[in-house]
């Protein structure tokens, strides 16, 4: 079954950053996600730190073409009727995927 939203976060070179912005995702109170982290050429640590997450997220790399395509790529990826999209420098508060859900359903 698929899950009711695709999370894609697009990064470059924000290894730190973007571990931040993922956890912001795994704490949400909506469950019912998938997580796509597309690596848009990244040359730092990035690729090490997420692989610690497993299956909590898809992870894909490609060469550098810049953030509308790394998004962009990241909805070829998606299985969800709904995306949401996370900048790697940007965090989410625990109720906000709830919150756009529910909007954007009723």
């Amino acid at each position: 079954m698929s899950p009711e939203v695709s999370v894609i976060i697009p990064t470059y070179n924000r290894a730190s950053m973007v571990v931040e912005a993922v956890e912001s995702v795994l704490a949400q109170d909506m469950t019912d996600f998938e997580l796509i982290v597309i690596d848009d050429g990244s040359t730092d640590e990035t690729a090490e730190r997420l692989s610690a997450y497993g299956s909590r997220l898809k992870y894909y790399q490609q060469e550098n073409a810049g953030v509308s395509a790394a998004r962009n790529r990241g909805i070829t990826f998606s299985t969800a009727p709904l995306i949401a999209f996370l900048d790697s420098d940007d965090l989410w508060l625990p109720p906000k995927l709830q919150v756009q859900h529910t909007y954007m359903t009723e």
